[in-house]
């Protein structure tokens, strides 16, 4: 063992001893590690920094903003509505999840697909109080599953066949892979169905809303076209929202009160709502129900979201009902909600009288914090993040979009970084998404984890550590005969994949899975489908594949979270393949 190289499997070693016990963030723990192995010459500054130019960096940061402008069109909550319609309970919402990112990784790069699901799984969690926990390891990890299954599915696949065509052997047919990765795709997933719950912790508490007192009255219209025209209360989902009471409806033939939840709902019903923050917000996403306010409301593609202001002891609003206050003259802002601690107002919007500490939510440009922050009329002003209507009318472009980069990307017209990238810009340039929307969405803790893994897995490829462990597990497992051989092949390829990328575990596991089945007589190919399969199942750790570090910071994970549920996962897979693996590809020539 060379000097270089026992330095960086210690280092190595170091750092997934930190990140697992959670001390420090990843991303901070990641790059001082890399720093070290630059600083001590394991590797060179441009080869460490070449990981924060790779492709997937510039494919994740645009999906960010492509999924962006999915969520700001209303368009994931849509998909979130009927992917979900129907489940209130944890399992059939994992079954349904599960599959779906599976079966679209199949034939999508599963970076974009993890991205898009995130935000609809989180929705759901939030509305149904489960912790996103639960779900969001899942995803990913179906991501992964689902890629094994055809050629374009993950780069994994493509580097294989490239290597094969390479040394002049036969590459991979499209659905070749299918034949074992829909069968482990099928146990996988009834693993992280039935099984990941019980082993997966609440890491991210969902906040009891019912219990919060910060309770805001708000009056909503349904105006056309609206998705809730005919439907009832319970049929609009209006009734099990988190934290909200619908106090009464008024309508030109009266007033309805207490409502019942079969209360069917028309155009031009006001809806009179008692409810926190977080859920105010969810009802402006209902296309077709949009908040009443006295003053002209702003047109949502202006960038127009929402404002907390506390009304202080001095302001002259107070005594002025909202009506005859004027915020458009004075502030450019609507008041759409108001909040008064302790008490429930029945009132209309316009019929309140202002008080001190009133709690007013305004509609208003994104300057308004800005503005008023330091103005007498307000103790507190504040923005409420992510509070931007739907653009309904810009829906059809954002779908567009998402289709030109699927299609491009799937029929290799463009690579997928060009194809993401493109996405991003169409985004902004199509009035999907503000400019400053645009950088807000970007996750750069994510990126700088992912950057400086690349660098990593550079110095553990070319110090010879990772190719000395590949060796080392192979020649043990070489003494259990041909199937053996076969199981050292997957372990190898598991185990180095969670240390170096997916890509790179299959470029240093092909010329050993080579000499391998040479020494032994035997047809490589069976070696080398074992290596590349293997090399997709990233589960035991966070940092061997992308989308599972797309998913540590918003599910609240901690390292033994993914060991826990990820080695189970991949002892079956072993089996699995090791039973499927010699049958489909003899291992004899």
């Amino acid at each position: 063992m060379s000097l270089e190289a026992g330095f960086t499997i210690l280092v190595v070693g170091v750092t997934v001893f930190f990140i697992a016990r959670d001390t420090v963030s990843p991303e901070v723990v990641l790059g001082a590690a890399l720093v070290v192995l630059t600083a001590t010459g394991v590797i060179d500054v441009e080869a460490a920094l070449a990981g924060f130019s790779n492709p997937a960096i510039a494919t994740i940061a645009a999906m960010f903003v492509v999924a962006a402008g999915l969520r700001a069109t209303g368009t994931l909550e849509v998909v979130s509505e009927r992917l979900f319609r129907g489940v209130e309970k944890l399992t059939p919402a994992l079954f349904r999840t599960t599959v779906a990112t599976a079966s679209m990784s199949a034939f999508v790069n599963n970076t974009p697909v993890v991205a898009m699901a995130m935000p609809a799984v989180t929705s759901w969690s939030r509305r149904h109080r489960i912790s996103p926990s639960k779900i969001l390891i899942p995803a990913s990890y179906a991501s992964l599953l689902g890629g094994v299954c055809t050629l374009i599915g993950t780069s994994t696949n493509l580097v294989s066949d490239g290597l094969l065509h390479s040394h002049d052997l036969a590459g991979l047919g499209f659905f070749e892979l299918a034949r074992l990765g829909i069968p482990a795709a099928v146990v996988g997933i009834a693993y992280l169905v039935f099984v990941a719950p019980r082993l997966l912790p609440d890491r991210v508490k969902v906040k009891d809303l019912d219990g919060d007192l910060r309770r805001y009255t708000a009056e909503f219209e349904i105006v056309e076209p609206s998705v809730l025209t005919g439907k009832t209360v319970e049929q609009a989902g209006l009734r099990r929202l988190p934290g909200l009471f619908l106090v009464r409806i008024e309508r030109s033939t009266g007033t309805i009160a207490p409502v019942d939840p079969g209360v069917r709902l028309f155009p031009e019903d006001r809806l009179l709502f008692a409810g926190v923050l977080e859920t105010i917000v969810d009802l402006r996403k209902f296309r077709g129900l949009e908040p009443v306010a006295e003053e002209k409301r702003q047109d949502p593609s202006s960038g127009v979201g929402l404002h907390e202001a506390v009304v202080s002891q001095g302001s002259p609003l107070i005594g002025t009902s909202v009506r005859d206050a004027n915020f458009r003259g004075r502030y450019n802002a609507a008041v759409i909600a108001v909040h008064r601690h302790g008490e429930r107002i029945d009132s209309r919007i316009g019929d309140i009288v202002l008080r001190p500490g009133d709690t007013l939510l305004l509609e208003a440009a994104p300057g308004f914090t800005r503005a008023f922050r330091d103005s007498r009329d307000f103790y507190l002003v504040s923005r409420v993040d992510e509070s931007e209507p739907p653009r309904h009318e810009r829906m059809i472009a954002s779908v567009a979009v998402l289709a030109f980069v699927v299609l491009t990307a799937s029929f290799r017209v463009f690579p997928i970084a060009v194809a993401a990238l493109g996405g991003a810009i169409l985004m902004v340039a199509l009035r999907c998404l503000t400019p400053g929307e645009a950088k807000r969405s970007v996750d750069w803790s994510v990126l700088i984890m992912i950057g400086a893994a690349l660098g990593i897995a550079q110095a553990m490829e070319s110090s010879g550590a990772a190719g000395l462990i590949a060796e080392g597990i192979v020649s043990v497992a070489s003494g259990f005969g041909p199937i053996g051989v076969l199981g050292g092949m997957l372990i190898a390829s598991m185990i180095l994949t969670e240390l170096v990328s997916n890509t790179a575990a299959i470029a240093l596991m092909f010329p050993i899975a080579l000499a391998a089945a040479g020494q032994l007589g035997l047809d490589p190919r069976s070696f080398l489908i074992a290596a590349t399969v293997a090399a997709s199942y990233s589960f035991s750790t966070p940092i061997g594949y992308q989308t599972n570090l797309m998913v540590y910071g918003p599910g609240g994970y901690r390292f033994t979270d993914f060991t826990r549920v990820g080695i189970p996962l991949q002892l079956i897979l072993i089996l699995i393949s090791l039973l499927l693996i010699p049958r489909i590809w003899p291992l004899t020539p």
